[in-house]
Order: C-alpha cells, then sequence, then structure tokens
C-alpha cells in the first residue's frame, strides 16, 4: 500500500492553491512505498487545463514513482491525457481538487484505476 507524508500533501496543496486558476503538476518521489518529496522539471508550463512536463529534463532517478498534478475544476477524475501519461510514467499518480484540501486528492494506478492512499 502507498501512503504520502502530511506536509508534502499540504505543500502540494499549497502549491495548486498558489497556482490555481492554472494546473500544478511535478513528479514524485519515493522510498519503499513512502511518498517523501517532489521532482519539479525544468521548463514545465502550467496551463488552464493542462500542465506539460518536459520528461526529457527528467534526471535519472529510481525514486520517482509517478505523478502529482491538480484539477482546478475540482474534478478529481483522470482525462484521456492523463491516463495517456499515466501509462508511460510510474505506478502512482495523484490528482488534486479545488478547493485543495487534504482531503481533495485521489491516487491512480498506471491504468487509471483508482488506489487507496495513507497520510502519514
Amino acid at each position: 500500500m502507498w501512503s504520502i507524508r502530511r506536509r508534502l500533501l499540504s505543500m502540494i496543496m499549497e502549491a495548486s492553491k498558489d497556482t490555481y486558476p492554472k494546473e500544478f503538476g511535478a513528479l514524485l518521489k519515493a522510498e519503499n512505498h513512502v511518498i517523501y518529496e517532489l521532482a519539479i522539471l525544468p521548463g514545465t508550463i502550467n496551463g488552464d487545463n493542462h500542465t506539460i512536463m518536459w520528461m526529457y529534463s527528467k534526471p535519472i532517478d529510481f525514486t520517482v514513482v509517478g505523478s502529482i498534478h491538480s484539477h482546478p475544476s475540482g474534478v478529481i477524475i483522470p482525462s484521456e491525457e492523463d491516463l495517456h501519461m499515466f501509462s508511460n510514467s510510474g505506478p502512482i499518480h495523484i490528482i488534486v481538487g479545488k478547493p485543495f484540501t487534504l482531503s481533495n486528492f485521489k491516487a491512480f494506478n498506471r491504468e487509471g484505476k483508482e488506489i487507496k492512499i495513507e497520510i502519514i
């Protein structure tokens, strides 16, 4: 089972509020299924309905396990574009939604199926 540090999730929510109404996006770093840090890629573009991360600038780092991004609309359902990215980049992906509180997020696997994640 996956877990995420409460302090990191709080920081993600604050970054999502700061980026609003645009999306926020980053990569997730984990060890032993505990997500503990973000990797923000240089050149990331935060748009109204998208986040573009230049994966060519992704560091060779085996602690990167997936992605995080916000949905300013508050709808926490993966889009077709999200599902495409999920299938190509790690086993866990998190979407956070407005109003960006600790209860407004969901985690998904590569196929876009919702999975349980614990806040620690």
